[in-house]
């Protein structure tokens, strides 16, 4: 299993599953991040938190938990 944590920057990857329970994965979610959905990595802060994505032409912050939340191919 690969999650969008340990995605290299620069790269699209397509959801495969969202993993968690309840508001939390509603929230991500609630966002755009669902099953098929085409994500790219535009870039990471200096600390290596938070990470900015582009979904479904927006662009969106997320954290290094979030991330390990998203299953990817």
């Amino acid at each position: 299993m690969k999650t969008m944590a340990q995605a290299k920057i620069g790269s699209s990857v397509k959801v495969v599953r969202v993993h968690g329970e309840g508001a939390l994965r509603r929230r991500i979610m609630d966002m755009g991040i669902t099953k098929g959905v085409e994500i790219f990595i535009r870039k990471v802060a200096p600390l290596g938190d938070p990470v900015e994505c582009k979904v479904r032409g927006y662009e969106l912050s997320l954290r290094k938990a979030d991330l390990d939340m998203i299953e990817i191919e």
